[in-house]
């Protein structure tokens, strides 16, 4: 594993995830929490299907902190891949 791997670098690019929060309250409630993270700048939900999300940050935040609280509410959080520099 690496840092890139397994951290929200903070920038412009930010970290997307996957998640099974369909509902629109639910999805409020995923930002909403992320919020409370220390270091989340950010939370952008795509229109599309499935549901993704992108996580900007002003610091490095562990994904599995992420992966945690979103969990907590009853939904996934599954981190794509690495994009390309």
């Amino acid at each position: 594993m690496s840092i890139l791997s397994e951290n929200v670098i903070p920038g412009n690019h930010g970290k997307v995830f996957g998640t099974n929060a369909k509902e629109a309250n639910d999805l409020g409630r995923i930002k909403e929490n992320l919020l409370k993270i220390e270091g989340v700048k950010n939370v952008i939900f795509s229109d599309d299907f499935p549901v993704e999300f992108t996580v900007h940050t002003t610091k490095m935040v562990e994904i599995k902190e992420i992966e945690k609280m979103v969990k907590g509410l009853g939904f996934h959080a599954i981190p794509k891949g690495l994009f390309a520099l």
